[in-house]
């Protein structure tokens, strides 16, 4: 819900739009098509609920715009709803340039803004009120992931080029991007690492902390 007055903070949930074989790609072999569309489904109710929880405000931003939304994305369409999120469309031609615009339309509102993935389940309300008052002594916050990235990214101050150059998708992301936040003059505080899903052992991790069998 949207309450600037009370929130010192903006929370971004990025997703892809969930299409039959373009999500989850990489739990296909073990999960099918229909399989792995529901991981994202539920992956992406469990971020929600995580950020819901914490008290600040939840924003969702897909990655594409469609206009008759999916019979089969009604469950998370009917949460983002629910709870009277209002929801976005990432603009750019790579993540780190969708996440620059998506954080520096978010601190031009509120005091801090943070980004994080739909697949990031992980990342409970404690880690996130964690960020929040790390940005209290610095410019960015990070919440690396086990494979290199990063589940979590908050700002309260961000320069153009600062997620610029970044082989996303590959193990060097977090080294690449503190690097660019130095290069920058940011300072950064970096989080412990938390853990995201990618693949099928990821998956089995996620149900077990979900207690199920």
């Amino acid at each position: 819900m949207q309450n600037t007055e009370n929130s010192p903070a903006m929370l971004m949930q990025f997703a892809k739009w969930p299409q039959p074989g373009r999500v989850k790609t990489r739990l296909i072999p073990a999960l099918g098509i229909d399989g792995a569309l529901q991981a994202h489904v539920t992956l992406s109710l469990e971020v929600l609920d995580n950020l819901c929880a914490t008290g600040y405000d939840v924003s969702f931003w897909w990655d594409r715009p469609l206009e008759q939304p999916p019979e089969y994305a009604s469950s998370l369409l009917a949460n983002i709803e629910g709870a009277g999120l209002q929801q976005y469309f990432q603009q750019g031609d790579d993540l780190g340039e969708r996440m620059f615009r998506a954080l520096t339309q978010g601190i031009e509102t509120y005091a801090k803004a943070v980004v994080i993935g739909s697949d990031c389940p992980s990342v409970d309300p404690g880690y996130v009120r964690s960020a929040i008052v790390a940005l209290d002594h610095a410019d960015v916050v990070l919440g690396p992931s086990d494979d290199g990235g990063y589940v979590l990214i908050g700002v309260r101050k961000l320069t153009a080029d600062a997620l610029a150059g970044i082989d996303w998708g590959t193990p060097r992301v977090l080294e690449q991007t503190l690097a660019r936040m130095e290069a920058a003059g940011l300072s950064v505080y970096v989080l412990e690492p938390r853990w995201d899903v990618d693949e099928p052992e990821d998956w089995e991790r996620f149900r077990r902390m979900v207690g199920e069998r």
